[in-house]
């Protein structure tokens, strides 16, 4: 990873999130990115992300932590890695996927628009930009995002 690197801060113990990408800004996206939830138990993303860097021939491209909803999260290829305590991570697990989109804005004026598709959680301000939680006619449950730069560039 030649851009930035990913690696997590040791020691750190703070309320902010803590955001690393190779890419911090997702409006050049001309398709959404897709990511396959992974949901893994306190203390073992790094050998959750070892081991999908294996499978995939690819380093993890993010990392960041979302101290509000007490998760930590790395992306690697398709696969989006989520640990946090079985008790925080219920209400996630009825969300079948992520999409990176290039802007949430525009993908929620255009589901708003779709007959029966219901948002679930408006849009807000999350540690990587913004993102809402949709359902799908066909009852599936998406979770967009669209990433922006954080304060400090990252």
């Amino acid at each position: 990873m030649s851009e930035t690197t990913t690696d997590q801060p040791t020691g750190t113990t703070t309320d902010q999130p803590v955001v690393i990408r190779r890419h911090n800004d997702s409006s050049h996206l001309t398709e959404p990115r897709t990511l396959i939830r992974v949901y893994t138990p306190p203390g073992t993303l790094d050998s959750v992300t070892a081991f999908y860097e294996r499978l995939l021939g690819v380093e993890r491209d993010m990392y960041f932590t979302y101290p509000a909803r007490e998760l930590t999260l790395a992306v690697v290829g398709s696969f989006l890695l989520v640990e946090a305590t079985e008790e925080v991570l219920e209400p996630f697990r009825a969300t079948d996927g992520t999409l990176l989109v290039d802007s949430a804005d525009a993908y929620l004026t255009r589901l708003a628009a779709e007959e029966g598709t219901e948002i679930l959680v408006p849009a807000h301000r999350v540690p990587t930009g913004t993102g809402f939680t949709a359902r799908h006619p066909d009852g599936t449950v998406i979770e967009y995002v669209e990433h922006r730069p954080t304060p400090d560039g990252s």
